[in-house]
């Protein structure tokens, strides 16, 4: 026990979470998911699919979220650097409407657990970057839903310097705002 370091963020269930890296000669190791430390920590959520993504420098993804099939999501990036955001949606929550982010990388290694009744997105910082992620229900595309990524009410602080050009897809160009 004691591989990771559970990190929780201002809005309940959202964790930053650091593993333990195990490094000599040849590379490193390091666990990124277990099941027991991850229940022991409050986390008991059984993932059911993998995902894997590759962009270049300033692709903008999300704000995404499942309408009836709500997803958690293990995030995080074994190649380059995003800035990684959650954003409370839950109906009731104390925290509704508030955001959090965080830097991932595959030089710090963190990861960002982001539970049930939250929209998702990243911006991509690096030149190119490889993001994974584990989520707890199966993606169902006529149940996906969105917000506008600069939405004012929201007031997300995206790291923009030295972006020259956000990309975006052609449906999260036209995602309503949190109160539409």
């Amino acid at each position: 026990m004691g591989k990771f370091n559970f990190k929780p963020t201002e809005v309940e269930g959202v964790y930053i979470i650091e593993t333990g890296i195990f490094g000599d000669n040849r590379g490193y190791f390091m666990e990124t998911y277990n099941y027991d430390e991850f229940k022991a920590a409050g986390l008991d959520m059984v993932f059911v699919q993998d995902n894997q993504s590759k962009s270049k420098k300033g692709v903008l993804r999300g704000l995404h979220f499942q309408k009836q099939y709500s997803q958690g999501k293990l995030v995080r990036v074994i190649k380059g650097e995003v800035f990684d955001v959650a954003v409370d949606i839950r109906n009731g929550s104390d925290t509704y409407g508030r955001w959090v982010g965080v830097v991932l990388s595959e030089d710090n290694k963190k990861q960002f657990y982001i539970p049930q009744g939250f929209a998702h997105g990243f911006l991509v910082l690096s030149d190119e970057a490889e993001f994974c992620y584990k989520c707890t229900d199966f993606y169902h595309p006529e149940d996906e839903g969105g917000l506008i990524w600069n939405d004012p009410d929201i007031n997300i602080k995206w790291p923009l310097e030295g972006i020259d050009n956000i990309i975006f897809s052609e449906k999260d160009k036209l995602w309503p705002k949190l109160r539409d």
